[in-house]
């Protein structure tokens, strides 16, 4: 991981918070919630102290493998930038090595480091497709991540259903489109009926 960041302290902002929602900072449920939400946030957001090359550290090996690689189901925990409320759900992501291969752990890590900062979906999506050009410089790599959205579920619409589906391809699985229907139903696969 990149050296630890040092973070502003929070607390006096979490107090006017609580003040402007009409509470009582001062109350006993509430007297360690400025420290709790200081600890919070800092934990949620925890990948701007993480880089790439960190995060991957000495996980790339040479290999002769020329077919797809998936890791499926990878779950992620984010925020949205636009009104601070969770958003969660899984990543698939695959890569076509070039010669090189990562560590199966590193997907996941990677996945992590651009899910604890305050995203949105898409741009998640491609940072982490990017990631993995950048590292492997394999074929090509897609990445599609489901997640339910809070901001959508417990405000606005309140739609209690809804999944955000995105995709990102580069390489062969943007320009094969065997390769990418291949990666498509394998990320699809083993998925329950609805």
């Amino acid at each position: 991981m990149a050296a630890k960041t040092e973070r502003p302290d929070i607390r006096g902002d979490v107090v006017n918070i609580l003040k402007a929602i009409g509470e009582d900072p001062k109350r006993p449920a509430l007297v360690r919630t400025p420290e709790r939400v200081h600890k919070a946030i800092h934990w949620l957001t925890r990948g701007y102290d993480m880089d790439l090359k960190a995060v991957v550290g000495t996980g790339c090996f040479k290999e002769q493998h020329e077919e797809m690689i998936l890791v499926r189901d990878i779950e992620l925990y984010s925020l949205c930038e636009h009104h601070l409320l969770p958003f969660f759900g899984r990543a698939h992501v695959a890569y076509i090595p070039n010669g090189t291969l990562i560590g199966l752990s590193k997907l996941p890590r990677i996945v992590e480091m651009f899910a604890r900062r305050l995203q949105v979906q898409e741009r998640l999506t491609d940072e982490v497709a990017d990631a993995v050009m950048e590292v492997l410089k394999p074929q090509g790599v897609g990445v599609v991540i489901e997640a339910a959205h809070l901001c959508m579920m417990m405000r606005g619409v309140e739609k209690q259903n809804s999944r955000t589906v995105t995709s990102a391809v580069r390489g062969l699985f943007r320009t094969d489109p065997r390769t990418r229907s291949e990666f498509l139903r394998l990320v699809a696969a083993g998925r329950p009926l609805e």
